[in-house]
């Protein structure tokens, strides 16, 4: 009766099912917000039925045409190929960082830049001007001896003391050291006092440089009016640098130099000039420079600018040194050294020079767009100069600290390093090798100079362009001169070649800036990304989202198969032995006491027991309990 009054209507048993089914089918509803799909195939189908992306439908609404689906599914990533080519074209465009170049024109008063003038006569210092003749008289008797030439010299007074004696002594040993030679097959050899007449076209004339461990260095020319300036120069260097301070020194004739200087038809006075001595160029005048209030341009032309008449008469103060007759002049930045090799020019005597400026700006992109510097504290070269940074001032920096570490000394040309000393071959004998070694090295950029020294992000250059003409001219000469010799004691014989004029002047109000920008930004990086999605797919920002959904949730359905396989693995359990029917009948007294928690294990165990009806009790009992019922 109690197996009877057990068992379940089938009516109730529906019920129970529908009852069922619903309630999972409402926790199916609830967990919808986290369900993932169940494998790939799902999530791809999914994708492509419901994409805007262009052509992702035909992956899948083929099925029953294989053929038509291959030919969707390698055109379809053909295209996303070529689009992601496309992409990569752009990015590597993006990081190299191009520059747009922006030209523009600016109108406004102008600040008139500095000017310097130089004499072209080295000047003979008093301090060492009985070394500088003796020099001059080696100079001579080399000449005669190589050249069979006598080179007339000035009458001086040759009375001497004994230290300058002992001076002159010196001065002998070391030219004798470094005299000029012949040099022929490029084999130098001295030229013997009773040689017999060579071809002076096959010999070329040089010096020769020795170490301390007799490593000569042969500084040969094929002009002798180049071999002669050169070793002269040498020598030349080596007693100024026996003076002290002989920078400092200031012999200058302002007046004997400049006889007029109008600016903005105003007269100049010693507050607009700065004073300094070039070894090769003589005294040179710097106007307009930081020293006082710095000129400006009312207007432009020629009656608006720097006027000046100078003495191009060639003195004799070093002729060896100075072969051309006139005067050197350059236009420079306020903050700039005036670098009177590089960017000077000659002024020719009876000559009016009139240069007209256009002024240029150039500022660059630094960071990644170029390798330009703000102001030089990036660059790994010290700035021995008073300025701001120039990409000159780094190289002759650079020259210059190089010359201190190789040489133990520094070149005379070249400002002086924290405790260091120039070169002079009384107490550096080896220099002149050191140097000239030094100096090919760096011209080959051995030394990494140019490297180093970057240009400058920010430039001011000015544009110049000359015009010439006679003056005076021949009709106005005579009155001209008279004027000059009763205002500035003018007495020259040679009147055409003694004086020149030089007219520096905006040509115009307009100046010129060439400024950089960025040629690729990120805007337009992500406009012509979009423009590239749109030409192959069509679609647009929101598409690309789908796609970044699709791969998130590729990740997530690859991180659950895995983390379910990883589970099923480590609940695998042991192999379980035969179970007996006395086992059986224990499992059976046990089982009701199981929990819900543990039901899931013993559903699994069971799966590999014997069937649910070879755990009834056999025999008549089991029968007859039938038949009662």
């Amino acid at each position: 009766g109690s197996v009877k009054a057990g068992k379940m209507p089938e009516g109730e048993k529906m019920r129970q099912c529908k009852q069922e089914e619903e309630q999972q089918q409402k926790e199916e509803e609830r967990e919808g917000l986290i369900e993932f799909y169940s494998s790939y195939q799902e999530l791809f189908q999914f994708f492509c039925s419901n994409t805007t992306i262009h052509g992702a439908i035909r992956l899948v609404c083929s099925k029953k045409n294989k053929m038509k689906t291959a030919f969707w599914s390698v055109l379809f990533f053909l295209t996303f190929g070529l689009m992601y080519w496309q992409f990569g074209i752009l990015y590597r465009e993006y990081f190299s960082y191009p520059v747009n170049l922006n030209l523009n024109l600016n109108s406004d008063r102008l600040t008139f830049p500095a000017v310097t003038l130089c004499t072209l006569n080295p000047y003979r210092y008093s301090a060492i001007r009985k070394q500088l003749d003796k020099l001059d008289e080696i100079t001579h008797q080399t000449l005669l001896d190589l050249y069979d030439y006598n080179m007339s010299l000035p009458q001086r007074d040759w009375s001497t003391s004994s230290s300058q004696r002992r001076s002159s002594r010196s001065l002998l040993h070391h030219i004798q050291r470094h005299p000029l030679r012949r040099q022929k097959r490029d084999n130098l050899v001295n030229l013997p006092e009773n040689s017999p007449s060579v071809d002076k076209n096959d010999w070329k004339i040089g010096f020769v440089l020795c170490n301390e461990n007799n490593d000569c260095f042969h500084q040969a020319y094929s002009s002798g009016v180049d071999a002669v300036r050169e070793w002269y120069s040498f020598h030349y260097i080596n007693i100024l640098a026996q003076v002290p301070d002989a920078k400092a020194l200031d012999e200058s004739d302002f007046e004997n130099f400049i006889y007029a200087c109008r600016f903005n038809e105003a007269t100049c006075d010693k507050a607009n000039y700065t004073h300094f001595h070039h070894p090769l160029y003589g005294n040179c005048y710097t106007f307009n420079d930081n020293s006082s209030s710095v000129w400006t341009s009312s207007m432009p032309g020629i009656n608006n600018g720097l006027s000046l008449v100078v003495r191009t008469e060639q003195n004799d103060f070093i002729p060896l040194l100075s072969t051309v007759t006139g005067a050197r002049v350059m236009v420079h930045d306020q903050n700039e050294p005036a670098f009177m090799d590089d960017g000077g020019f000659n002024v020719r005597p009876g000559i009016e020079t009139s240069i007209s400026m256009r002024k240029e700006m150039t500022e660059r992109l630094g960071g990644s767009y170029s390798d330009c510097t703000e102001d030089g504290s990036d660059v790994p070269v010290q700035n021995l100069y008073s300025s701001r940074y120039t990409e000159q001032v780094c190289i002759r920096s650079c020259f210059q600290l190089n010359m201190v570490e190789r040489c133990g000394c520094a070149y005379y040309f070249y400002p002086l390093p924290s405790r260091a000393e120039y070169c002079d071959y009384t107490k550096h004998k080896a220099w002149g090798y050191c140097y000239y070694k030094l100096l090919a090295e760096f011209k080959a950029d051995v030394l990494g100079c140019f490297h180093k020294c970057r240009k400058p992000c920010k430039m001011t250059e000015y544009q110049l362009s000359a015009g010439y003409s006679h003056w005076p001219s021949a009709v106005s000469e005579d009155w001209v001169f008279y004027m000059l010799s009763q205002q500035n004691k003018y007495n020259i014989t040679s009147k055409r070649n003694g004086v020149a004029k030089v007219n520096i002047f905006f040509k115009e109000w307009n100046y010129k800036t060439n400024g950089e920008s960025p040629a690729f930004t990120v805007v337009t990086l992500l406009s012509q990304l979009g423009n590239q999605w749109s030409l192959w797919f069509g679609s647009s920002v929101l598409s690309v989202m789908e796609l970044a959904e699709l791969v998130l949730d590729f990740i997530a359905i690859t991180f659950i198969l895995g983390f379910r396989w990883f589970r099923s693995r480590q609940k695998l359990p042991a192999a379980v032995p035969p179970l007996n029917s006395q086992d059986n009948a224990a499992f059976q007294d046990e089982a009701p006491a199981l929990r819900a928690p543990h039901r899931f294990t013993v559903e699994a165990v069971v799966t590999m027991l014997p069937s649910y009806n070879s755990l009834e009790p056999r025999g008549p009992s089991r029968d007859g309990e039938e038949g009662h019922e």
